[in-house]
């Protein structure tokens, strides 16, 4: 019974170390590339994310799944899941295009705000978290900019 216990011990120790365990791996690299407003005749616009994704590493990356979250002039109106997500190629670049639709009393209040100052720009904050396998840990994205919510136009970063 000991002599399991000490394997599981030993296991759990090996896997928290992985990925020191796959020497040269190197972290990714994910930036925001694109935030804009989609074209549509809906109140409330659907809105376009771009990630870039720079793989640094010998074996292909194999994305598990995303998190992220959008606020607009300090209000979460975005957020979400993905799932679907492209491998990126050893050595190689690819792309990741979310389209997100914001929660409608998030984006009223926001609206409400947005009326006592109009204004065409505005800030906003984009975090996410990518995941890339159960040994390795996430790789977080936090970008700040501004964005204009006319249709078709954005932040092409």
């Amino acid at each position: 019974m000991k002599v399991k216990g000490l394997f599981l011990l030993i296991f759990f120790f090996l896997c928290s170390c992985s990925p020191l365990l796959q020497p040269g791996f190197e972290t990714p690299v994910v930036t925001l590339s694109s935030f804009k407003v989609l074209p549509g005749s809906e109140l409330v616009p659907s809105f376009e994310i771009g990630l870039h994704v720079v793989n640094p590493n010998r074996t292909a990356l194999k994305l598990q799944g995303l998190s992220y979250e959008v606020e607009l002039e300090g209000h979460q109106v975005l957020y979400g899941v993905a799932s679907q997500l492209p491998a990126i190629a050893a050595y190689g670049e690819g792309d990741v295009v979310l389209q997100a639709r914001p929660d409608l009393f998030s984006t009223i209040r926001l609206f409400t705000d947005l009326m006592n100052q109009p204004r065409e720009t505005f800030g906003f904050n984009f975090n996410a978290q990518l995941d890339i396998g159960s040994f390795f840990p996430k790789i977080r994205v936090t970008e700040s900019g501004n964005i204009s919510l006319v249709a078709g136009q954005g932040s092409e970063l």
